[in-house]
């Protein structure tokens, strides 16, 4: 063969050659790019899946929080471990109907502007002036409500019965339903007071005690132990010293999901000043940086399932308490205050519904309806 047909035919047998190899390469080429390919889709077939079941648990959690009809502020576990009544179904409240109803048209320029009218966590807080009395009963009477009161007469306390009885008759939900139930160990000391059509008094025995202490510890045990015998016959149950008397209108303004009244002897006090239970072995304690307000022991209620829960944790957290030896402060009333600490109120009662007879009014006080009478504590308590 002569030289340029062996150039030529070298030529096209390199070129044989490049070609072979560009093909082997190519061809297996394809399946890694192929796999590639295969890779990036299954990624992004993942990334939908869970953007899709992110939405789903999202709707989940969304349907979940709007079943629940209250948010539990407790951070600890003071809390009884039965929690069959920790949550109410949103049924639970009433629907107030103000159809045909005529009233003054409200203003939100004009009002109290003396005092606060509604907490941080936008619970309202009840004055004189913040509300018609006239539109609340007319919203709450076709409901029918029935309201129970608690109140305890032992011992020297029945002598104060009477009066709380006939003042009751005079404000307390006047044509509204309304049982009194009278726990005495003194039951045939029990005065003579007529009741409206509708309203009645029941006499529950308890045993005497030698401590004060022990009556106002054991409250809570009875309260709750009446509301569980009651099974919801009662809408609304108020608990009230028998040591008091009304003075002025307590109605439908004070109805809420659970309700406390601000102590007539603190409210101008700072928070770190407030006689909260202050030893960390108590299941009472409130450390100096915590607490609202200072809340009434002797007068505070609500609906029978959330007041019902109230008592049964401060039940609880005391009986926790006497098995360390320790006694709060002030009994239920210091577990009341850490209780309404973890868990708001729904509605807040001024100082007018439970002032103090031997204090002068403030001039924030326009009216005093409930207040606790002027008493030698020395005479009427067993071991004052």
């Amino acid at each position: 063969m002569d030289a340029p047909s062996h150039f030529v035919f070298g030529l096209e047998r390199r070129n044989g050659q490049r070609r072979l190899m560009h093909s082997l390469r190519e061809g297996h080429r394809a399946p890694r790019e192929r796999l590639s390919e295969m890779r990036v889709m299954t990624g992004k077939t993942a990334t939908a899946t869970l953007i899709l079941l992110s939405f789903l648990l999202l709707g989940v959690l969304y349907c979940y929080q709007n079943y629940r009809v209250f948010v539990s502020f407790e951070l600890n576990d003071s809390r009884p471990k039965d929690r069959a009544a920790d949550f109410l179904p949103l049924s639970d409240e009433f629907h107030l109907e103000a159809e045909h109803l005529q009233y003054k048209q409200p203003s939100i320029l004009q009002g109290r502007t003396d005092v606060v009218t509604v907490t941080p966590w936008l619970a309202p807080v009840v004055w004189d002036g913040t509300f018609d009395p006239v539109l609340l009963d007319s919203l709450y009477r076709p409901r029918n409500i029935s309201v129970a009161i608690t109140v305890f007469a032992v011992g020297k306390y029945i002598r104060f019965l009477e009066d709380f009885l006939q003042t009751a008759e005079q404000h307390f939900f006047v044509g509204f339903n309304v049982h009194v139930y009278v726990f005495t160990d003194r039951p045939n000391e029990l005065p003579r007071v007529h009741m409206a059509a509708g309203r009645q008094v029941t006499v529950r025995s308890v045993p005497s005690s030698q401590r004060w202490q022990e009556i106002s510890a054991h409250r809570m045990e009875l309260i709750q132990t009446l509301i569980e015998e009651l099974n919801n016959q009662k809408d609304y149950i108020f608990c009230l010293d028998v040591d008091s008397r009304f003075h002025g209108r307590w109605g439908t303004e004070s109805l809420g999901r659970l309700v406390a009244v601000i102590h007539p002897g603190y409210y101008r006090n700072r928070r770190s000043q407030l006689p909260y239970e202050r030893r960390q072995e108590s299941r009472a304690f409130l450390a100096p940086e915590d607490g609202d307000f200072y809340y009434c022991g002797g007068a505070f209620g609500g609906r029978l399932q959330e007041v019902h829960l109230m008592a049964k944790t401060c039940r609880l957290n005391f009986e926790e308490d006497a098995r360390g030896g320790i006694e709060a402060a002030w009994q239920e009333e210091s577990h009341l205050n850490r209780y309404l600490w973890f868990n708001k109120p729904s509605k807040v009662l001024s100082p007018e519904y439970l002032w103090q007879d031997f204090k002068s009014r403030e001039p924030e006080i326009h009216l005093i309806r409930f207040s606790g009478v002027v008493k030698n504590y020395a005479e009427i308590r067993p071991n004052a």
